[in-house]
């Protein structure tokens, strides 16, 4: 396929072709083809060339036109009248407002002040990197993003075990004989390629074993062979009694651990305290039933876990995750086919490491963001070195973070917010500017989910459809703030341009000479590339102009990955030559490729073993030891799971509810027992209430819940024009949630474990 221009690539009558893309409602992001006509999508199917998903694809990502035409999208630049009302106003005029607006805020308080959330949503990862230069010119220092309120405690656990946080673990289950998912339903949220056919595939292999661990009966908990439905919050004891298990009888690899990890025995007199049968019993599952799945887990050849967001968002969130990997590890699961893995990646989705502290509540910054539970402290407040403006790109925080009625307040009481997405928001109405943007289909995009081993893939894709009248990429937006900020001028770029035109190498050799000479040049690398390199690579394309450099720190760091990725050449052009790969396979591409035994290269600890112990959570271990779950004293006795995926919902990218092809239940579920107990017939209403909040709605009575346990649908709530009176949008569940709910180290919230109170209606 032609690259030379947008028009040549982009047909918007052509309903016979069909066009490589793929789904942006999961971290999988699945190649999909469509086919359009005018400007809908008409026809989704898989991409049987994309490398990953290889032509699977779920039942979700046959609805994307709703997401590609919602009636709420953006097409100019809106700003805030003093009555709260918005008025739409040229770009020249938006671009001058808002630099002037950000800058009144740095020169009066410091960059600093200004902080920064978002840089991208599901599949749509590009606008962070281009964000990074606005920021640089402003000198902003604070960030945050989803992964702030979900992984951010499991990556700084992978530091301690492994000597970095970049060193994430990818789990093998095309090859494990027993996967083991916690807190995990990968049936609805995937998590992995292909991950119904792989279930499936393990599940009816009577030598391979399927183990969940989970409070509900899921849908993958009904192929597993062995479900440990543990009490809601219990995990970590549950977790606990399975190590025990593994060293106190023996079936710890105690040869493999000998050679590659460190302070066995230290680990074991931690466990000491745990007594099984007690701990089991906390944690609401037969000590039999966990003896079992632990012994198989030690017995199989191979052992691949994945935790999630049942485990992340709940009591013990950092804690667990420990836990967790010890199992892997305690029984040889690393750096083995089957088991656990230190991927590559193709840039990174965090800001760093974990230096430094919040400004005001002095939070522990991991993976170079701040907690989103801790958001609105560090604003509503006298502090000196309170936030004073926000600039919140493809991202909707006060619905998606905890407690948004404080999150609202803490807009309110910003000087400045400037949202940049493609839909008017639930955050975008409390913002002071809205600067549309192209939707994920009218752009050069891609996502930096590249968890995979031993081949590791990235899809850059093309766009489908022009830009949207109106609309401008985020790449273009950052441009013109950096220019109207004055973070550089032509003078800066004419080496830069004049080199692009002789050609790709000599652009090479002028750039990082350029940028020897002028360093300060570098801190807005992804527009200068956008300006310079990216109108070489043909009208419309400028924006993967970006991924040159990406492939440039890709094979400086792993070139021998790239190499046995089948990518050839030394130095710049073995980059160059990875960037035209990526550039030119529309259904994506493998990057890397690896031998397991590389993953013990990949550790950053200095004698390449993994460190067993980690201080900091030693002291609420033990505290297990003498608490317990079931110890309930406040009037909130059920505890309510506010988010459940379910197979009508998906991320907010969508937020026409007719997206669902039949009404779906977008109520609470809950026990059969609970809802005898409370009157209750299935559709009947009740009050549900939580120390944040209450909501009316109905109830759908399942079995697959324990009593005490009930949940709401995620991705719902959201305000949609246009609808008709009696669609029902669902409950916002961050209505019900509290910020102070949180973990104690990482600060992730505890979405999946809500106190709450029911009350028939």
């Amino acid at each position: 396929m032609s690259h030379s221009s947008f028009a040549n690539r982009t047909n918007a009558k052509d309903t016979s072709e069909w066009h490589q893309t793929a789904c942006m409602l999961c971290s999988i992001n699945c190649g999909v083809e469509i086919k359009i006509d005018d400007r809908r999508i008409t026809r989704v199917r898989g991409d049987k060339a994309h490398p990953g998903s290889r032509g699977y694809t779920c039942e979700k990502a046959l609805r994307l036109d709703h997401y590609q035409n919602g009636k709420d999208r953006l097409s100019a630049p809106l700003r805030r009248r003093t009555d709260g009302t918005y008025e739409e106003i040229d770009w020249d005029t938006a671009i001058r407002e808002v630099a002037a607006g950000l800058a009144k805020v740095r020169d009066e308080h410091g960059g600093e002040k200004i902080f920064y959330y978002g840089g991208g949503a599901q599949g749509n990862h590009l606008p962070g990197g281009f964000s990074g230069a606005t920021r640089k010119a402003l000198g902003m220092r604070y960030q945050s993003n989803a992964l702030a309120q979900e992984k951010t405690g499991e990556f700084w656990v992978d530091g301690q075990l492994y000597g970095a946080m970049s060193c994430h673990t990818s789990p093998d289950f095309h090859h494990t004989d027993c996967a083991v998912f916690v807190g995990k339903n990968p049936w609805h949220s995937h998590g992995f390629p292909r991950a119904r056919v792989t279930l499936k595939e393990i599940s009816n292999d009577p030598g391979r074993h399927l183990i969940v661990i989970d409070p509900r009966r899921t849908e993958t908990a009904d192929l597993a062979d062995i479900h440990l439905q543990v009490r809601p919050g219990a995990d970590a004891w549950l977790l606990g009694a399975m190590l025990k298990i593994l060293v106190g009888e023996g079936l710890a690899d105690r040869k493999w651990l000998a050679r590659h990890a460190n302070r066995f025995d230290d680990l074991t007199e931690m466990l000491s305290i745990v007594d099984i049968e007690q701990w089991c019993e906390k944690a609401g599952v037969p000590s039999a039933e966990v003896r079992h799945a632990t012994t198989t887990i030690a017995n199989a050849k191979s052992c691949a876990i994945f935790e999630d967001l049942g485990i992340q968002m709940a009591p013990h969130s950092t804690l667990n995750s420990w836990l967790e990997k010890l199992i892997y590890i305690l029984t040889g699961n690393f750096g083995n086919k089957g088991g656990m893995n230190l991927h590559t990646r193709m840039g990174k989705l965090a800001g760093g490491g974990s230096r430094g502290q919040s400004p005001v509540g002095g939070h522990r910054i991991l993976g170079g963001l701040i907690a989103c539970n801790h958001i609105p402290g560090e604003i509503l407040t006298d502090h000196p070195d309170r936030f004073r403006a926000m600039i919140v790109e493809s991202s909707n925080p006060i619905h998606s973070l905890a407690d948004s009625q404080r999150m609202r307040e803490a807009f309110g009481a910003l000087d400045f917010v400037v949202v940049i997405d493609v839909a008017m928001t639930e955050t975008a109405r409390e913002a002071d500017y809205v600067l549309p943007a192209c939707s994920q289909y009218e752009k050069w995009e891609a996502t930096f989910f590249t968890t995979e081993f031993p081949d590791n893939y990235f899809h850059l894709r093309q766009p489908i459809f022009e830009p949207l009248e109106g609309t401008l990429t985020e790449a273009e937006i950052h441009r013109r703030l950096c220019r109207e900020l004055g973070a550089y001028d032509d003078e800066d770029l004419e080496p830069l341009k004049a080199a692009a035109a002789q050609g790709r190498e000599a652009y090479g050799e002028a750039f990082f000479a350029t940028l020897a000479d002028n360093p300060e040049l570098g801190k807005y690398t992804p527009v200068v590339l956008y300006e310079t390199l990216g109108p070489a690579l043909g009208e419309g394309n400028e924006v993967a102009a970006v991924m040159w450099g990406l492939s440039q720190i890709f094979v400086s760091q792993d070139p021998e990955a790239a190499r046995r990725a089948g990518i050839e050449g030394e130095g710049l052009a073995l980059g160059d030559a990875l960037f035209e790969k990526i550039f030119t396979s529309s259904s994506g591409m493998v990057f890397s490729t690896d031998p397991y035994e590389q993953t013990w290269e990949r550790m950053r600890t200095p004698d390449h073993k993994i460190n067993l112990m980690i201080e900091e959570l030693q002291e609420e271990f033990i505290s297990l030891a003498t608490t317990d779950p079931r110890d309930q004293t406040d009037d909130y006795p059920f505890v309510l799971s506010a988010g459940e995926r379910r197979s009508y919902t998906a991320n907010t990218a969508i937020r026409d509810p007719q997206w669902r092809r039949k009404k779906p239940g977008t109520g609470l579920r809950i026990n059969p027992e609970d809802a005898e107990s409370l009157g209750l017939d299935d559709g009947g209403k009740v009050r549900l209430t939580t120390k944040r909040g209450e909501t009316v709605t109905e109830i759908e009575i399942s079995s697959t819940l324990q009593p005490g346990h009930v949940s709401l649908p995620n991705g719902q709530g959201l305000t949609y024009p246009s609808v008709a009176d009696d669609t029902d949008l669902g409950i916002s569940p961050n209505e019900l949630t509290s910020e102070e709910d949180r973990d104690w180290f990482a600060g992730t919230p505890w979405h999946k474990h809500v106190r709450a109170r029911l009350e028939k209606v």
